[in-house]
């Protein structure tokens, strides 16, 4: 069996804005529900990584070990359509970062 040298991180960070959020208790249910529907649904590290004490905004950040790039640019298109069809918060920033 032959091993990679290398290994490919897909990784993304999503910036939100959820107007209609006025408590930390409404983003902590906002955010969770997010989280773990990322992460049930690809599989993948998700994690809120910036932001905590801002009601309205939301940052969270995603990670993946994928066998190659090809896969990397898939998944992070998917996990894109999904949180956008997903999450009622809107996207103000995205960023996507392969290593």
């Amino acid at each position: 069996m032959e091993f990679q040298d290398t290994m490919i991180i897909a990784a993304m960070t999503f910036r939100l804005h959820a107007p209609w959020v006025h408590s930390l208790k409404e983003k902590r249910m906002v955010v969770k529900s997010l989280i773990a529907q990322m992460q049930n649904r690809f599989h993948v590290s998700v994690a809120e990584i910036a932001e905590q004490d801002v009601h309205q905004i939301i940052e969270i950040g995603m990670a993946a070990i994928v066998p190659n790039r090809a896969m990397a640019d898939s998944l992070m298109e998917e996990i894109s359509a999904f949180v956008e069809e997903n999450c009622e918060a809107e996207i103000l920033e995205e960023t996507r970062e392969i290593r």
